[in-house]
């Protein structure tokens, strides 16, 4: 019969590509793990991998099994997960992912009450962006994400917690910076400051701002929004941040934050779950603090 730990040593061939490095991330030896995947090998009757003097693959064999052991183990995991949730479903792991340019704004508004209400869970936090969440979340390496909502997760379950307004952020001496009643067809022929490839919220915040008749700024793209705020700060240009970001008087002094008028661009922030995950009043319970902790904050 195979073992759950065998399959476990096949993924960990598969993401580090060297006996060592997967050996030591299952915590075995480099000869038990090399000696258990050639006893899968003969079990099967398939070679699985190729054995080089500096590296490790994968045969066609091996690609494909190591698919199909991702879903073994993701529900050994599950099955795990369940049968402690009806010891107690508000107790144990949790691990929660955010994305870069929320997390630090929304945790210190939201974990005093979650920790409060919820004093039997011990909550691990992960910051990644969107792309990499999704496929943790997929594999069963993270339980809940909190993050804005896009249409490429239409195959998870989803839960709306509020709508973040985006801000309009510029020098203190620019043009919009003194207009008492802003709106997007105030950005045409602008020129905006934006994050990387690879971030949502540029894509969200570029969306508005290309049907408002801007432009994007291709001179620099920011990895962080901190970055883009210090660019603004320093003269360079004007860029959307979500209201969040902007709590706290933050570069108050160089940066004048506006704020739109009707329609107001929004990102929605939603939290997001693997269908038919198995602690259910656990996420039920999240939905209703971090509810509850906005609302003050953000109407």
């Amino acid at each position: 019969m195979i073992k759950l730990r065998d399959l476990e040593y096949l993924t960990a061939i598969d993401k580090h590509k060297h006996f060592g490095k997967a050996a030591l991330a299952c915590f075995v030896s480099q000869p038990t793990l090399s000696g258990q995947l050639m006893k899968l090998e003969q079990q099967l009757g398939l070679q699985l991998v190729e054995r080089h003097r500096r590296n490790v693959m994968l045969t066609p064999a091996g690609e494909q099994l190591v698919q199909e052991a991702r879903k073994v183990l993701q529900a050994a995991g599950q099955f795990e997960s369940c049968a402690k949730a009806l010891l107690d479903p508000f107790a144990g792991d949790l691990h929660l992912g955010l994305i870069p340019t929320l997390a630090p704004y929304l945790l210190p508004h939201i974990m005093a009450d979650l920790n409060t209400s919820l004093p039997n869970i011990n909550f691990f936090l992960h910051e990644n962006q969107t792309k990499v969440l999704l496929q943790q979340l997929d594999e069963g390496k993270l339980d809940v994400l909190i993050l804005p909502y896009l249409a490429e997760m239409e195959k998870f379950e989803s839960y709306q917690l509020f709508d973040e307004p985006l801000m309009l952020a510029t020098p203190k001496n620019h043009r919009l910076a003194t207009k008492k009643s802003l709106s997007l067809t105030d950005l045409q022929g602008e020129k905006i400051l934006t994050l990387a490839d690879g971030h949502c919220l540029k894509d969200q915040a570029m969306g508005y701002c290309f049907a408002a008749g801007a432009k994007e700024d291709n001179s620099f793209q920011a990895t962080s929004l901190e970055t883009l705020r210090h660019m603004v700060a320093s003269g360079m240009g004007i860029t959307l941040l979500p209201a969040l970001a902007t709590q706290g008087n933050v570069a108050s002094d160089t940066i004048h934050y506006g704020a739109f008028q009707a329609p107001v661009p929004v990102r929605g922030i939603s939290l997001v779950i693997r269908p038919n995950y198995s602690r259910m009043q656990c996420v039920r319970a999240i939905v209703a603090s971090v509810r509850k902790s906005l609302s003050d904050i953000i109407s």
